[in-house]
């Protein structure tokens, strides 16, 4: 397991695709569970301490997807941090599958919105590079790799070099390399924000294909309402800093694998309104 803040393993913490996870589906716990949750920073300038994220509580089912909203600098990240293990609360715990989280875990991966791919690997060794530093066999990772790449629409570019791809390319090989480790929970830090707008949707369709097909719990920050609706199950929503959940906004809408399709449901529109009205967005 290898998890670090500043190199392009940070989208990747997990147990071999194909390995043996203890995971128990009747489990009594959520998946993953914020319970009153807030962080403080000290800097050298401001040495009394500054919350993010005060009195955050929240849990998520397996298989279920949550997005997150708000306003710049409320927080969002920092949740995701600690959901990793990256950070330690300040106050309150963070819970996976009913353990506390203390250091990052196998069972969590984190996406970020940069793919940090490794220029000197290849796509496929990049997809292949968590697997490896778990030791698993180079059968198994090739084939494992192979699988995602076709998945992704990758295959014929296993052998080329990040710089050779488009940037949406090369956010599906980050995501084909965030699979690769089979983790239980992705955590995803606006995956797409980074890409145009058409192949932002194509990639939001390969997640939640993935998504949807692995059975996985996911935590997604999105500063785009439509997506966040696209996606999710649930959208929590945060007020400024110090950030805590204000709203709490079930979709309740199907295709949730087919987000594309989704977004054109009658249905999107007034729960776009909704949202928007509790970030006051359009308020003079």
């Amino acid at each position: 397991m290898f998890l670090a803040m500043d190199t392009p393993l940070t989208s990747i913490s997990g147990a071999p695709a194909g390995s043996a996870v203890s995971r128990d589906p009747h489990s009594e716990f959520p998946e993953l569970e914020f319970r009153e949750v807030g962080k403080a920073f000290v800097t050298r300038d401001h040495p009394e301490p500054s919350f993010a994220v005060r009195d955050v509580s929240f849990s998520i089912q397996r298989g279920e997807v949550v997005a997150i909203i708000g306003p710049s600098g409320c927080g969002k990240s920092t949740l995701l941090n600690m959901g990793s293990g990256l950070y330690r609360p300040t106050n309150g715990c963070v819970f996976v599958d009913g353990e506390k989280v203390t250091r990052p875990v196998r069972k969590i991966a984190f996406m970020l919105q940069k793919d940090l791919l490794m220029p000197w690997r290849t796509i496929r060794a990049n997809v292949e590079l968590g697997l490896e530093i778990a030791r698993v066999p180079a059968a198994t990772r090739r084939e494992v790799s192979g699988d995602l790449l076709r998945r992704c629409g990758l295959a014929d570019f296993a052998n080329r070099y990040p710089h050779q791809l488009s940037g949406g390319m090369r956010q599906r090989a980050a995501l084909a390399r965030t699979l690769a480790i089979d983790p239980e929970v992705l955590l995803m830090d606006e995956p797409f924000s980074a890409v145009d707008a058409q192949t932002k949707m194509t990639l939001q369709q390969d997640l939640a294909r993935a998504l949807a097909e692995r059975g996985k719990t996911a935590l997604l920050i999105t500063h785009d309402i439509v997506e966040a609706i696209a996606l999710s199950d649930r959208v929590l929503v945060m007020s400024p800093r110090p950030g805590r959940i204000v709203a709490e906004i079930p979709v309740g809408l199907p295709m949730r694998d087919n987000p594309m399709q989704r977004r054109k449901l009658p249905e999107v529109g007034p729960l776009v309104a909704r949202l928007m009205d509790l970030l006051h967005i359009g308020e003079v």
